[in-house]
């Protein structure tokens, strides 16, 4: 049986120290570290939430190790809440401390709501990160048309019903945007995903083993 590590330690951020947790195994896993990004903070979001604990479970469950933290003035984290601009910067924090540790690795770049507002930016161009993926994309009251431009691979996963990111819009962005991509759409799914989580996990487990089919093996028993 592999050992998993759950650790919380602070990252130094633009703005003061951020609260983070790390989960890792001692196992050889896949050449491969994520970073999960939270919903809005002043909504009360947090690296606890469900969706987020979902996203990160998953991915570690297929060998990754994975880290979480609470965006500025969120938990522990210091600094306030810069309205998703400051945030870019406790993104690439997140990154620059995973890169450290696991320097072999690429980085897939995950968000749900806010997180993936924010967290998806950073990703496009930082050279690090090397996928995407959005749960709750916010697209009917966010600026997401950064996306057009990159050309990363890219998973979304939205509910059929989310109050913040209709369907039709998130069909007409992602009909722009650049290969390799996905949208899975979890009928009846509102934004938070509500008794629908498992849904949620499954995309995002065939669509990371579709592209890394050693990942099947790295979660296998």
């Amino acid at each position: 049986m592999t050992k998993a590590y759950h650790r919380t330690l602070f990252l130094k951020g633009p703005a003061g120290r951020l609260e983070a947790m790390l989960w890792s195994s001692i196992r050889a896993g896949p050449a491969l570290a994520a970073v999960v990004c939270h919903p809005h903070p002043l909504y009360g979001g947090t690296m606890h939430n469900k969706v987020v604990f979902r996203v990160a479970k998953t991915l570690h469950g297929l060998g990754l190790p994975v880290l979480r933290f609470n965006f500025r003035g969120a938990g522990l984290s210091e600094g306030t809440h810069d309205e998703g601009q400051g945030e870019t910067g406790d993104v690439r924090a997140a990154i620059e401390y995973m890169s450290r540790e696991f320097h072999w690795c690429q980085i897939v770049l995950a968000g749900f709501s806010f997180g993936a507002w924010v967290g998806l930016r950073v990703g496009c161009v930082e050279s690090r990160v090397g996928e995407l993926v959005g749960v709750g994309i916010p697209v009917d009251n966010s600026d997401l048309s950064y996306l057009i431009d990159c050309k990363k691979p890219k998973l979304f996963i939205q509910g059929s019903r989310d109050q913040y990111g209709a369907r039709e819009t998130v069909e007409a962005l992602v009909s722009r945007l650049p290969e390799p991509k996905r949208a899975v759409f979890v009928q009846g799914a509102d934004h938070f995903f509500a008794g629908k989580l498992d849904r949620v996990e499954a995309a995002l487990r065939d669509w990371m083993v579709e592209r890394h089919p050693e990942l099947g093996e790295a979660a296998a028993p």
